[in-house]
């Protein structure tokens, strides 16, 4: 039997009970503050949430190999994980949305003290926010050796020139901060060995925020993703990561990591969906019944909670290999719950939206925006077909 820590299991505790009392009742102010002017400016009461979370000590939850963090593996971060992925602006509040966990992993994994100093701290406190920039419009980046942005040293200076798009965060005004990758060696013979990251303020000259990207039409304000053009970038050679060719390394570092907690954010999300299409099937009344006792509903209701456990299973799973094997060896079971988790959580959140009626697809009641986000990871920290070609070629790999 699966059993969480006492750690966890006290922290889950508070957790629930904190979005109790003071998510879900704001939930809707939320996101009416960010309706109001600037999209892109952070809600007030987001701020003051944030604040009572740290008090309360539900902060930098995920970071396991900092003192800055709770300290928990992936397995007891898991369930945590989960509840805040039941809405998009939860993780936020704990200080743990992406792609600021990946991009504080990046710096407190490979970081020297000097960009710890300058950069981690803030994040960790909440006081900015970061992006990651890797994939590119003009190349298929599923493949990351494809990318073209060029990163050259000059004295001791890098000088960036390219393009990107989905860098997520970028939207925001509180972002500072971009980690970057491109190319450093674009003539060596390991294609691994081509690509580094730097670190790039936004504000530096030659990065110019081009547009937003919506998705399905929503723009996820206030965070966003962006398209952003670098030209004749120069930033210090010391804002390196880890040093040159190793950013295949870093990318595989973070997105183990970013890979799980996605799917757990999800099985969340999905969560939700079913407590909201049981509602909703319970309230109505097609022909003479309430919805709740067609056949189809309950079929639909039976094949969601037999989905989501299943994910849920799976990802659990997948922590505790990363726990115990490490990244790299669990690198099948990432690939696993990267292909299932989305697929699970598009169908149950498709299936709540059809028992919605015509107000599924509005956003009334967040299914159509969450449909959105749960497509897009079909394709997000790379798309299912690159996920499947490696699981089969390391389930192939035993039978030699």
């Amino acid at each position: 039997m699966l059993q969480f820590s006492d750690r966890t299991n006290e922290l889950l505790e508070r957790l629930n009970t904190f979005m109790d009392a003071h998510f879900y009742p704001n939930e809707e102010e939320i996101e009416a503050q960010i309706a109001e002017g600037d999209r892109w400016a952070h809600p007030p009461l987001m701020e003051k949430l944030k604040e009572k979370a740290r008090s309360e000590g539900l902060w930098n939850l995920f970071l396991p190999e900092s003192e800055h963090g709770a300290g928990l593996s992936n397995f007891e971060y898991a369930p945590l994980c989960e509840i805040m992925g039941r809405s998009e602006h939860a993780p936020e509040i704990f200080n743990c949305s992406a792609p600021d966990t990946g991009n504080m992993e990046v710096l407190a994994r490979y970081g020297t003290e000097a960009q710890k100093d300058q950069w981690l701290a803030p994040l960790l406190a909440g006081e900015i926010r970061s992006a990651f920039a890797m994939t590119e419009p003009e190349v298929a980046s599923s493949d990351a050796t494809n990318i073209e942005c060029r990163i050259e040293r000059t004295g001791d200076e890098y000088v960036i020139n390219g393009r990107k798009w989905w860098t997520s965060g970028a939207m925001s005004p509180r972002c500072k901060i971009l980690i970057v990758m491109g190319k450093t060696d674009p003539g060596n013979p390991d294609r691994h060995k081509q690509q580094s990251m730097v670190l790039v303020p936004i504000d530096t000259p030659g990065v110019e925020v081009v547009r937003h990207l919506p998705v399905f039409g929503f723009d996820d304000a206030p965070h966003g993703h962006a398209e952003v053009i670098f030209k004749d970038v120069r930033v210090p050679a010391d804002n390196m990561l880890l040093g040159e060719g190793r950013g295949f390394e870093i990318a595989q570092g973070r997105l183990g990591p970013g890979r799980i907690h996605h799917c757990m954010r999800l099985i969340g999300l999905a969560e939700r969906a079913l407590e909201k299409m049981c509602k909703r099937v319970k309230s109505r009344v097609t022909f003479g019944r309430p919805i709740s006792e067609q056949t189809v509903t309950q079929e639909r209701i039976a094949e969601s909670r037999i989905a989501i456990d299943q994910a849920r299973l799976l990802v659990l799973h997948a922590a505790w290999r990363m726990d115990t094997v490490g990244n790299k060896e669990a690198r099948k079971d990432i690939a696993m719950i990267k292909v299932a988790t989305p697929l699970m959580a598009c169908k149950v959140i498709d299936w709540a939206i059809q028992a919605h009626g015509g107000g599924g697809v509005t956003s009334d009641f967040g299914l159509a925006d969450a449909y959105a986000n749960a497509r897009t990871l079909r394709l997000a920290d790379g798309p299912d077909e690159v996920h499947r070609n490696q699981i089969a070629k390391l389930e192939l790999r035993s039978y030699n």
